[in-house]
């Protein structure tokens, strides 16, 4: 059985003056990669700046869970209230999880989030990038000197 294991990258760190921003990075994004994979979601790309992650959350209703911006880390938690199910129900089969999570995803730089909702059991993050007007291509006028 093959297990993944953490890479240390400390000593890349110090040596490497400036890129730590990207070992952060690439540590995170390896992180992310060892924890579970519940809920299931899809990353879709709808346009050339226009994207939506979508997190199967069946179970859960729109006040247990939370979706989150820090610092370019979009986290999306879900909490099951498992104090408001009866005693009364007994599952003769339970299909569907209720269990709490946490998703995390690093987003790119200049990527902005317009909005969330659910529908049917499917929670759709809309994600746009947004290029910066300094950072576009534009045409330089050229100027005929006599």
């Amino acid at each position: 059985m093959t297990q993944l294991s953490r890479l240390d990258t400390t000593a890349l760190n110090r040596a490497l003056v400036g890129f730590d921003r990207l070992f952060d990075t690439f540590e995170t994004r390896f992180a992310n990669q060892l924890t579970s994979n519940y809920p299931p979601h899809n990353i879709i790309k709808t346009d050339d700046t226009h994207y939506q992650i979508e997190i199967a959350v069946a179970g859960f209703n729109k006040n247990e869970i939370h979706v989150e911006i820090e610092q370019e880390m979009l986290t999306v938690r879900g909490e099951s209230d498992s104090s408001t199910e009866s005693s009364t129900h007994q599952y003769l089969h339970r299909g569907l999880s209720s269990r709490s999570f946490v998703r995390s995803w690093q987003l790119a730089e200049h990527m902005k989030v317009n909005g969330a909702e659910i529908k049917d059991g499917i929670l759709s993050i809309s994600l746009e990038y947004v290029i910066p007007e300094e950072k576009k291509a534009r045409v330089i006028d050229i100027v005929e000197v006599k």
